[in-house]
């Protein structure tokens, strides 16, 4: 998440209209809309290998995998919460609007130096209290590290990953992909 664009607030109708025409995407915060800043070349290369392994692992189910542009609706705590998350994996029949998913079962966000302390903390926060999510990774974008938080029950569980030959197993998408090939092409 980038800085701050305006300091008036916008209604989530207005929001999405606003956001339909716009160039520049951005984060919503109760009202108060947040210009997103573009990904490196490393980063887009870690969300794509990922988006294609789950892409063609989930062809021919009902679940959907989103790449970056659908956004996330959470409502929390009394306030609307749009996100862009790098890869979602939604998997509920009944959650199908036109531009945003409620409920998805897996999201993954890609970090780098100005969005990892927002993803590790406040996103990290936000999308565990989603009762239709069972796993959150997060995958550093300068170094071979993945963070699986799992859910097990009513606790969320987290495993780290630094062994390029270490096998993740996805919560929801049960897809079982080694650490070195998330990051293929990213020397």
């Amino acid at each position: 998440m980038a800085a701050q664009l305006k300091s008036h607030w916008l209604s989530v109708t207005d929001y999405l209209a606003f956001e339909e025409s716009s160039e520049v995407k951005h984060e919503y915060i109760n009202g108060e809309i947040y210009a997103m800043a573009g990904a490196s070349v490393r980063h887009n290369r870690i969300t794509l290998n990922l988006a294609e392994r789950l892409i063609g692992h989930l062809r021919g189910t009902p679940c959907e995998v989103f790449v970056v542009d659908v956004k996330l609706h959470l409502q929390q705590l009394r306030q609307d919460i749009f996100y862009y998350p790098d890869v979602m994996v939604c998997c509920d029949p009944k959650d199908r609007e036109p531009y945003y998913r409620t409920r998805p079962c897996l999201i993954v966000e890609v970090l780098s130096g100005g969005t990892a302390r927002v993803d590790q903390r406040e996103k990290l926060f936000a999308y565990t209290r989603l009762d239709s999510l069972q796993g959150y990774l997060l995958l550093d974008q300068d170094r071979m590290i993945a963070m699986l938080h799992r859910r097990e029950g009513n606790e969320w569980r987290l495993t780290e990953f630094r062994d390029p030959a270490a096998e993740l197993t996805l919560p929801c998408a049960n897809l079982t992909v080694r650490l070195a090939e998330l990051y293929e092409g990213t020397e």
